[in-house]
């Protein structure tokens, strides 16, 4: 149970747009916190800037750096008195040098400390700390390689086929398999290319590639000394890395307290404070493999809260308010089964971004049924920001019922203006191997008949 405690936030600082600032928002007026944001002259009309308390815009050229110029955004905390800036995901949410300029104004970031975020954001420093915690890991290099011949060497010795990532990576950039030694040198120019120009950093290391994978995270919230988890969501529905169904529960209760137990130990062990996810590879045997932490609220926590019964956004804030874990693990439980559909403005065979005019949209109610989204008729889906329109979520009993809802509910929904990923997500929920849970991070791969 939650113990009542004064709100020690008066007004915090949304530096985000869409569906998540308008989901923050929601939560500082559930908790009674003034919500200003920051926006762009592309969203100045947007649903969460009209619902603030107050907003500021940010002018610049390119759309982007309304967002992600650091100097503007805490300038606009320091004019607006905010006590504390929440980053929501993507943009400045990762950023250590923003969370060090927030420190510096005695602005309160809400999410772990620049420190973390920098060694959770360096791929070998992260593997390799969460090794020292107890926690599963591929192996692979503990160091950055940058010669063919020694990467060859090391996949000699841990087996073919292996693949290279990016240190500083992300989103699936820069990486490559890799099924011989003759394919070394050019794979390694070309990841290290990759990473130099996405994340200024080239360095890359090595690892064993978990074939017949499957992507397992599990949710975590610390108070920078103490951490629980909120269980597991499975994510293996992907295109170019990028989740499109998310669903959970997927382990059994004895995996679930194992693998649980383990993220709580590496969380507490670099002193997280916050939401985190820790994510996994999970191969043909059921053995898990630690991929990365996420160092904030992620998209898909939705799917979390419908079946805990908990508002992790709300958590988040009040961890970084300095209240200690308002729950233990045993207040912990787990209800039903949730699936999200990710309903991004795309074209749903090629996935190309479909920016434009929504001239009608209508989205689903009723049992079971959640819809997270800031669009509405009229709204204009940009082409310069991330595709995503809204999280469609149901809720069932078990995972059979959660699958019927969501055909319900995917039937139901329109949105006419732009193209839509609605036919993609129907015709998975159909799909054989979807419903056997038969999936792997290579389902969309193997089924190109999804693709219409």
């Amino acid at each position: 149970m939650f113990l009542p405690m004064p709100m020690a936030f008066k007004r915090v600082l949304i530096a985000n747009r869409g569906e998540i600032a308008l989901r923050i928002l929601r939560t500082l007026r559930d908790l009674g916190i003034e919500a200003a944001i920051i926006h762009g002259r592309e969203d100045r009309l947007s649903l969460p800037v009209r619902l603030a308390d107050v907003a500021y815009e940010i002018v610049r050229t390119n759309p982007l750096d309304s967002y992600l110029d650091i100097e503007a955004v805490v300038q606009a905390a320091k004019d607006l008195e905010c006590d504390a800036v929440h980053p929501g995901y993507g943009f400045l949410a990762e950023n250590a040098a923003f969370v060090h300029r927030l420190e510096e104004e005695g602005i309160t970031f809400i999410g772990p400390a620049a420190e973390v975020i920098t060694l959770l954001g360096d791929k070998i420093e992260a593997r390799a700390a969460m090794e020292a915690a107890g926690l599963p890991t591929a192996k692979g290099s503990s160091e950055p390689i940058s010669e063919a011949s020694v990467a060859a060497s090391l996949a000699d010795d841990i087996g073919y086929p292996v693949i290279i990532k990016a240190a500083a990576g992300g989103g699936g950039i820069g990486m490559q398999i890799v099924n011989a030694a003759d394919e070394f040198e050019g794979a390694l120019r070309l990841c290290q290319s990759r990473a130099k120009s996405a994340f200024g950093d080239d360095r890359v290391f090595v690892e064993k590639y978990i074939q017949g994978a499957q992507h397992v995270e599990f949710q975590v919230l610390a108070d920078g000394k103490k951490a629980i988890h909120f269980g597991e969501r499975f994510c293996s529905i992907q295109r170019r890395h990028q989740k499109l169904v998310e669903e959970g529960p997927w382990l059994t209760d004895e995996k679930r307290a194992e693998i649980g137990a383990l993220v709580c130990a590496g969380a507490e062990s670099v002193g997280y404070k916050g939401l985190a996810t820790f994510e996994f590879l999970r191969d043909a045997n059921g053995d898990f493999y630690f991929l990365e932490v996420n160092p904030r609220v992620q998209v898909e926590h939705t799917v979390t809260e419908l079946i805990t019964g908990h508002n992790l956004v709300e958590l988040g804030i009040r961890v970084a308010q300095g209240e200690a874990l308002p729950l233990a693990q045993e207040d912990i439980t787990w209800r039903g089964h949730a699936i999200q559909c990710r309903l991004n403005a795309e074209d749903p065979k090629q996935f190309i971004p479909s920016p434009g005019r929504l001239w009608d949209c209508h989205f689903p109610s009723g049992f079971g049924i959640r819809c997270d989204t800031h669009a509405h008729p009229g709204y204009e889906m940009p082409g310069c920001f991330d595709s995503l329109l809204a999280k469609l979520l149901t809720w069932g009993h078990d995972r059979e019922d959660a699958v019927r809802r969501m055909r319900t509910a995917l039937d139901e929904t329109v949105i006419t203006g732009v193209e839509h990923l609605i036919p993609l997500h129907r015709r998975i929920m159909d799909e054989e191997d979807f419903i056997a849970r038969d999936i792997t991070i290579r389902y969309i791969e193997e089924h190109p008949d999804l693709l219409g």
